[in-house]
């Protein structure tokens, strides 16, 4: 190794506070720390609970934080996993807020787990539901858009600051008319809203369901049910904004009562509406974006918290449809015989 590269090169030590089990910091089988040492070209070596990092001020300034910032998460009961260290990793490389303050806000403790923001974003749309009365959650499948809004919205009906919950999509679906379905209208739109029933279920005692919702306490409609009411002492959550007309989001909003809560959630890359129609989430943002105590939260695909891959597939969806905008025909122009 040259005199160059000994210049550069500085050791910081980390020492684990006794009684942290090194397993809950470093992982099962070390998995943890393989993960820390793929993602830095320091040298990191683990003696009793000494963890010394060699290599650049910049890398190891960087690893000390990181395992700081781990041991104040696990110090706060979070489990530590291999998607938490990356993304603390992703937030200390992007300078933003700390992991430690993001990954360990409880939204909901239920059924024997913590709902929590996994990304910057996912928590600073939280806090905007917070301390707004309007919020519109926009971004790709995955980002938690509709779950952390349900889980801020079970969490109020538990503290009393709201009297009910109402769960609320437009029924448009891709490549289905509702209409040649079998059954009772009940039972067709039901297919629909499914997924605000999942959700639920993970937060709260499914035998309390039924009662809740027989009480009214929670209410699963179609949008069409919304119309002429106004909606009191209410946290009121609007999924799938994107396949709303511009009118039929001005009705919604307009449904506001005292002392209630909106969110908005959608995705605008797939809208399913009929025949090239407005979105009522698309044209929204030019009309109330500047608006006091009206949020707009803006999720991407590193706020996806599903399989990896899904990151990847709407980044790739992403560019294509840019490659699209600027080339419409470009598709047409492939070679046939290319085709597999």
């Amino acid at each position: 190794m040259s005199e160059s590269q000994h210049i550069h090169k500085t050791q910081a030590k980390v020492v684990i506070p006794e009684g942290q089990p090194m397993v809950s910091l470093l992982g099962s089988g070390d998995e943890l720390l393989r993960v820390i040492e793929g993602a830095f070209g320091a040298d990191i070596h683990v003696r009793g609970n000494e963890i010394t990092i060699t290599g650049s001020p910049e890398e190891s300034g960087v690893v000390v934080r990181l395992f700081e910032e781990l041991v104040e998460l696990v110090g706060s009961g979070a489990e530590l996993s291999p998607d938490a260290v990356e993304r603390s990793i992703h937030m200390l490389r992007q300078a933003t807020d700390r992991p430690a303050e993001v990954l360990s806000l409880d939204i909901l403790s239920a059924r024997g787990r913590t709902i929590r923001p996994k990304t910057v974003n996912q928590k600073r749309y939280v806090d905007a539901i917070d301390r707004h009365t309007i919020v519109f959650g926009i971004g790709p499948a995955g980002t938690g858009k509709t779950y952390l809004a349900m889980a801020k919205a079970v969490k109020a009906l538990q503290n009393k600051r709201v009297n009910r919950i109402i769960l609320t999509r437009p029924a448009v679906e891709a490549g289905e008319r509702l209409g040649f379905l079998p059954g009772t209208l009940y039972e067709k739109i039901d297919p629909y809203l499914r997924p605000l029933y999942d959700a639920l279920h993970d937060m709260l005692d499914p035998d309390s369901i039924p009662r809740l919702m027989s009480a009214g306490t929670i209410e699963v409609a179609p949008l069409a049910y919304m119309r002429g009411r106004t909606l009191n002492d209410a946290f009121i959550i609007l999924d799938e904004a994107q396949n709303t007309s511009p009118e039929q989001m001005k009705m919604f909003l307009t449904r506001l009562g005292f002392n209630s809560k909106i969110v908005v959630t959608g995705d605008v890359t797939q809208i399913d509406l009929p025949g090239g129609q407005d979105s009522g989430l698309k044209v929204v943002q030019h009309i109330l974006e500047g608006i006091e105590d009206i949020h707009f939260s803006r999720l991407t695909s590193a706020d996806v918290v599903r399989h990896k891959l899904v990151s990847d597939i709407v980044d790739a969806y992403g560019r294509y449809d840019a490659a699209m905008a600027s080339e419409p025909r470009a598709i047409n122009k492939r070679p046939r015989n290319n085709r597999r």
